[in-house]
């Protein structure tokens, strides 16, 4: 997978949890995964076409994603829940919007499908592409979410 495919979206998460929650995250090193199970409790999916056509998820721990959202709306959440799962779907939005622009501007436009947002422990995401899945984990002071970027050119 070419990686001028993936910075746009380490670079957009970075932005986006600085910005939309005021929690900086640091990006791990990159890994080839190699199952479907997710690495967090909640997760966004988001299906992308155009010049290649792939998948992006972000995958929460659930303490990251409750310090995550309490920062977003101003108050505190203790429990997964419907507003949680929403927040997601935004956030995951978000992601895919700002790399999608980076893209653009390199001249690799995509356009994105509406997220779906996955909640429950050990839940699996399905990428639909045949094409190796690349991880990128993030960690926070709150806790790890996993970025994951599919793509077939």
């Amino acid at each position: 997978m070419d990686v001028m495919l993936i910075n746009p979206f380490i670079n957009a998460t970075l932005n986006v949890l600085e910005t939309m929650a005021f929690i900086k995250a640091r990006a791990g090193k990159p890994y080839l995964k190699n199952d479907h199970m997710a690495s967090g409790d909640v997760s966004g999916v988001i299906g992308l076409i155009g010049e290649v056509s792939g998948t992006i998820s972000c995958s929460f721990t659930e303490k990251s994603i409750l310090a995550i959202v309490s920062n977003m709306l101003g108050e505190e959440m203790k429990e997964m829940n419907d507003e949680i799962k929403d927040a997601v779907g935004e956030i995951a939005n978000m992601i895919s919007g700002q790399a999608r622009r980076e893209l653009e501007e390199m001249g690799r436009p995509l356009e994105a499908a509406i997220p779906t947002v996955i909640m429950g422990k050990n839940h699996s995401i399905t990428h639909m592409t045949i094409s190796p899945i690349m991880a990128i984990p993030f960690s926070t002071e709150h806790g790890e979410f996993t970025i994951e970027v599919c793509f077939e050119e």
